[in-house]
Formats: structure tokens, C-alpha cells, sequence
């Protein structure tokens, strides 16, 4: 928040080109579902939190996969179609050879558990059961007090995401050397 904040202002009233025009909109969607998957942490609506996971990821992404492919910036000025844009697994895949890692995880399986919670497949039901009555397992429809780890492991999720956002913000807004935001590119 408070990088944002310091942040914003200096996209007000500029003349941004067209990933700052993006980046705006997305940097903010992607605040937004981090603040509500926060709130539905403190609540104990666990489950929420982790549906909500691939839509924050899913902005991450769109900044991470669009600063590495500055050219696609038209896919999303014409509206970023489903039959026009990259699935979130394709951009998995394009930014890691784009950044050139060694050990290359395939974009399905980085994306297979969302999609799973999304969805409403089979496999999502670990992410909402919960134990009653001792030995028996049941599908929470409110609040998850009792599982600590899915807390843990929804949190841990994130952090790494939060710190890519932060970074999106840097790359898209460049910092000065004197602490202030350099007035955006023309």
C-alpha cells in the first residue's frame, strides 16, 4: 500500500504510453484481491481466499508477462480476448524462457491446483474440508477456524506474488534517485 501510495500520484495527469496504461488498472485489480484475500484470512474464510488466488496471480502475471513482452501491449489495448490473449499457463511459459531459467516447469503444472479451486473440480475439496465429530471429515460452507495449515499455506502462497507486484510497480514507475516516482514516459 504505502509503495503504491507513494506511487500513484505520479501516474495522475500524465502522459502514460500503453503499459502504463495497463499497469494501472491491472497493479490496481491486483492490490484489490490482495486486500480481500487478507480479509477473508482474518475472517477465517479460508476457502474464499484460496479461489481468489489465481485472479490475483492471474494480474501479476499480466504485468510480469507484458513487461517481458513489451510488443503483446496491443492483445490487451484490443481487449485482451480469450481467443487473442495467452492463457495464464502460456505466460508461465514465455516469461521463464524469456528470462531464461534452467529448471522449466510446464504452465499446466503451475497452474493446475487453481484452476482446480476455480473451477470446482474434485480435487479443490482438500481446500474445504474440515473435521466434525471427531473422525469424520465434512465440506466447510463458512468459516475454516480449525486448519491452521491452510491458513499457512494460503498466506505462503501469496507473499511470493506480493513481492512480484512490487517489483511490477518499480519496473512499470521507476523510482528516482531521490525517493520520489519519475514522472512516467511519454
Amino acid at each position: 500500500m504505502e509503495q503504491n501510495a507513494s506511487t500513484a500520484p505520479a501516474s495522475h495527469d500524465q502522459n502514460l504510453n500503453d503499459l502504463q496504461k495497463m499497469s494501472c488498472q491491472v497493479i490496481a485489480q491486483a492490490i484489490s484481491l490482495a486486500l480481500s484475500i487478507r480479509e477473508l484470512i482474518r475472517q477465517g474464510y479460508l476457502f474464499g481466499g484460496h479461489v481468489l488466488v489465481r485472479a490475483f496471480v492471474e494480474r501479476v502475471t499480466i504485468l510480469l508477462y507484458l513487461h517481458e513482452c513489451p510488443e503483446k501491449v496491443g492483445l490487451w489495448n484490443n481487449g485482451w480476448t480469450h481467443k487473442e490473449a495467452p492463457s495464464l499457463a502460456k505466460m508461465f511459459e514465455v516469461i521463464q524462457q524469456k528470462q531464461q531459467h534452467t529448471q522449466y516447469v510446464r504452465g499446466f503444472e503451475l497452474t493446475s491446483s487453481m484452476n482446480s479451486l476455480t473451477h470446482g473440480k474434485p480435487s479443490s475439496a482438500r481446500w474445504n474440508t474440515v473435521p466434525i465429530n471427531g473422525n469424520s471429515i465434512g465440506h466447510s460452507v463458512s468459516k475454516i477456524l480449525n486448519r491452521p495449515e491452510l491458513c499457512d499455506e494460503l498466506c505462503a502462497d501469496i507473499i511470493p506474488w506480493m513481492v512480484s507486484l512490487q517489483g511490477m510497480i518499480a519496473a512499470y514507475f521507476p523510482p528516482r534517485l531521490d525517493g520520489a516516482p519519475d514522472p512516467p514516459a511519454t
